[in-house]
């Protein structure tokens, strides 16, 4: 970023706006919505300004305009409409130390003004950084759409109501009850303007300690996708939000712990392939135990939860302990890896069958049995496979002399570094080894219907993304 997003305190503070015309008056509505000081700087004012001034909203001033004039300001408008004067203008205010916003000109904007979304106390500013104001209002409309008019109030309310659910509820029970506010029936009626009985739902909640949260723990077991921060799911997205405590595998986009809650503890437990820096039953056993404190607990796993994610060991854990949890499904490598260049896994007429496997098994690397009996037809998406490549290729040389195999290689597939290959079979191992392919990566053996037999070329292209 090179502007740094924050809410200024306004109250009593002075914001001056120099000039007297319709932009001096667009700022000068903004700041009105604040409780700051608002001073008018101009030899005359339109009309709109008058009234403000007659009202007692905003003062005037015709004075010379000295550096003095900005001392002690929180912020400084210049607004005249002449790119000459403002310039100058900007050049006192500055000589005032003043933070100033020159409309029009952000080459000289110490802010920016943001679009914002007002339902006090609630407010939402959307910024491109001067680069693109009419997304930055496009963003402002949707989000007008999807936040009721009334959220504001029930922000309010809430902010009232916070001394009384401290006084009677702990901190646990105290973000239960929020994300119940917020997400539950007390917004509904509020939005549809039963406000009288939506506080008074809230009150007695926080009163009674009674309001349908879970009062155990539970378990999320959550599929991060392929490691890209926005391929993981909504819903994954809403339960990083509501966790007391994340155990993470060795994500490939550290960005993605970005989306979890601030404060929740935040546990690497490694398990990367060969060196996991926690044995998969201390994982299992930390899960039950964070649940039985009464922890909200995030398990989050690269990929999809149920391919090749050892979940089922969890899950029989937690069900042994009647933890309550629930699978957060996410994008799998092999879809992930297909996506990312272009190639769908089935192809009509072409490949009806998809064979999702691994070359890693719990007594070491094999080559697993659907690359012995594949068929035509089908596609076999390779999981932690790279060490048995060559062993697979042998293989399938062997048993299918005649078949010309349609391989591609896809590592750290949709990320930074994405390295995308395609190769004959008779190449496979070399490929990997010129291209220092040694771990994350998805091998694709695809037997097409219809696939020409009796190899001509050994031909190889390598795409690099």
């Amino acid at each position: 970023m090179k502007t740094f997003p924050m809410f200024l305190q306004m109250a009593g503070r002075r914001v001056v706006i120099i000039g007297g015309g319709e932009q001096a008056a667009q700022k000068t509505r903004l700041i009105l919505k604040t409780e700051a000081q608002v001073e008018i700087w101009a030899p005359a004012l339109d009309p709109e300004l008058r009234d403000l001034e007659a009202a007692g909203h905003i003062s005037h001033h015709r004075d010379a305009i000295t550096p003095e004039a900005f001392a002690g300001t929180a912020l400084v408008f210049i607004a005249t409409g002449c790119p000459g004067n403002d310039m100058a203008l900007h050049a006192l205010a500055k000589l005032g130390g003043a933070t100033v916003n020159v409309v029009d000109q952000p080459e000289l904007c110490d802010a920016i003004t943001p679009s914002i979304v007002d339902r006090d106390p609630v407010v939402v500013a959307i910024g491109t950084e001067g680069t693109a104001p009419v997304l930055a209002r496009q963003i402002k409309t949707k989000l007008e759409e999807t936040l009721e008019p009334r959220l504001g109030d029930l922000a309010s309310l809430a902010g009232r109501l916070r001394t009384a659910a401290a006084a009677r509820l702990g901190p646990r029970a105290r973000r239960d009850l929020w994300r119940w506010v917020f997400n539950d029936t007390p917004r509904q009626l509020f939005s549809s303007g039963a406000e009288r009985d939506a506080a008074k739902l809230i009150k007695t909640a926080i009163h009674t300690g009674e309001f349908g949260a879970t009062k155990g723990g539970s378990v999320s077991i959550i599929g991060a996708g392929p490691g890209a921060k926005d391929l993981i799911t909504l819903r994954g997205v809403q339960r990083l939000q509501e966790a007391d405590v994340i155990y993470y595998d060795r994500l490939l986009d550290p960005e993605i712990l970005e989306l979890a809650r601030r404060d929740a503890e935040r546990i690497y437990v490694g398990k990367a392939p060969g060196c996991h820096s926690w044995p998969q039953g201390k994982i299992t056993q930390t899960l039950v135990a964070a649940a039985k404190r009464g922890q909200r607990v995030v398990r989050l796993k690269c990929g999809d939860p149920g391919v090749f994610a050892r979940s089922t060991e969890e899950m029989d854990a937690l069900r042994a302990c009647d933890i309550p949890f629930e699978i957060v499904p996410g994008v799998t490598a092999a879809c992930a890896a297909a996506a990312s260049v272009g190639m769908s896994l089935t192809e009509r007429d072409e490949i009806d069958a998809l064979v999702l496997t691994t070359g890693h098994r719990r007594d070491g690397y094999r080559v697993p049995d659907p690359i012995d009996n594949i068929k035509p037809g089908t596609c076999v998406a390779l999981y932690m496979a790279v060490g048995i490549a060559g062993q697979i290729a042998k293989t399938l040389t062997a048993r299918y002399p005649d078949v010309l195999f349609d391989v591609q290689i896809v590592a750290k597939a949709q990320r930074k570094g994405q390295v995308v290959l395609k190769c004959a079979l008779s190449d496979l191992t070399q490929t990997l080894e010129i291209n220092d392919v040694v771990g994350e990566a998805m091998l694709f053996v695809r037997w097409p219907y219809g696939m020409p037999s009796h190899q001509t070329s050994d031909i190889r292209s390598f795409v690099k993304v």
